[in-house]
């Protein structure tokens, strides 16, 4: 196992089981329980006082530790994203273009050494979907922010109205993302985003041709469904789509995870 994986193994199991030592038990009144005080996770999600969906909350992948037990995560048309290999539960293999799939390959066979991740640098959106550590949702009327334990991202999807950058803006790893709701779905638009992405740890490509569209689902209290369609004309035939789900925590809060404390620069052999 390469030093990246052995890293990103330890961050996903270890990181969520110790976020809730970091304060103290707070009840929060809001949560939907049960007859004997545990909360509903299947009860109908909570509404914003606009009547959206209110993805507010604190989320994790499943599959990994922390969270909420006794959650199984459900099946669906849609392939599920992973995070070492973001295409792997799909039926045919990604429509990479010959150039990227060699550059796929490359970045496979090195043990995904050159992850950004692996130098504290930005993961993506696409690993931040994917990877275990929680992540925050705050959601206002003009603005949801996502804050990610897993070095401390952050991200803003203006729900506003406003449009894209028209002024050949410079590039940024998450892209610049706008919403719109379609019924109870948040639509989320990404474009914008830095050439040389990694869409995983075996380093699928995402080039600053890719355009993001993420359909966001709170399907009920206890959990959050988004489809996230990869749109990347440089590096693929045709659009893809994966779908990554998501549980809530309640009453837990995010670990304080600073990359830039134990980053060393190195020479690679």
């Amino acid at each position: 196992m390469t030093t990246l994986l052995r890293l990103a193994t330890a961050l996903l199991l270890l990181a969520p089981a110790i976020a809730s030592a970091q304060w103290e038990a707070h009840a929060d009144k809001r949560i939907p329980r049960k007859a004997d005080g545990t909360p509903d996770l299947e009860a109908p999600a909570p509404r914003t006082a606009d009547g959206k969906p209110d993805f507010s909350g604190v989320w994790q992948g499943f599959g990994t530790l922390g969270g909420t037990a006794a959650q199984q995560e459900p099946e669906g048309t849609v392939p599920r994203a992973g995070f070492a290999n973001v295409g792997q539960n799909m039926k045919e293999p990604l429509p990479l273009r010959p150039q990227y799939k060699t550059l796929a390959d490359e970045r496979r066979a090195s043990g995904g050494k050159d992850n950004p991740e692996a130098t504290c640098l930005p993961m993506g959106i696409m690993q931040f979907h994917t990877q275990g550590a929680p992540r925050k949702f705050i959601q206002t009327p003009d603005v949801l922010v996502i804050l990610y334990e897993a070095s401390m991202g952050i991200r803003q999807i203006f729900t506003d109205g406003r449009e894209f950058p028209g002024n050949d803006p410079q590039p940024w790893w998450y892209g610049y993302s706008v919403g719109h709701w379609e019924g109870d779905t948040l639509v989320v638009v990404t474009k914008g985003l830095g050439d040389g992405e990694w869409l995983d740890i075996f380093g699928t490509p995402l080039t600053d041709a890719g355009t993001y569209t993420e359909r966001f689902r709170r399907v009920s209290y206890g959990r959050l469904e988004i489809d996230v369609t990869v749109d990347d004309p440089k590096a693929y035939t045709a659009p893809w789509t994966v779908r990554v789900n998501q549980r809530i925590m309640p009453e837990q809060e995010l670990l304080e995870f600073v990359c830039n404390e134990n980053n060393r620069y190195f020479i690679r052999e």
